[in-house]
């Protein structure tokens, strides 16, 4: 299950949250509004090494596998 970065566009939270899928919904701790995925931090590779290429997105990406 992986640590994902979200932002909620209602309060501006950024959190971090452990997802079984990174297509479920995440809720705002702080707030309660839906957050969505941020792709601005830092992103590991599945070995936990850090991917200098990695865009954060998932789904165009195979740099991790």
């Amino acid at each position: 299950m992986p640590i994902l970065q979200y932002v909620c566009k209602n309060c501006n939270k950024r959190f971090e949250e452990l997802v079984k899928s990174h297509l479920d919904p995440v809720v705002c701790p702080g707030c309660g509004s839906t957050a969505e995925r941020c792709y601005s931090g830092e992103m590991f590779s599945a070995t936990g090494k850090h991917t200098k290429k990695c865009n954060g997105n998932c789904k165009t990406c195979s740099g991790c596998r």
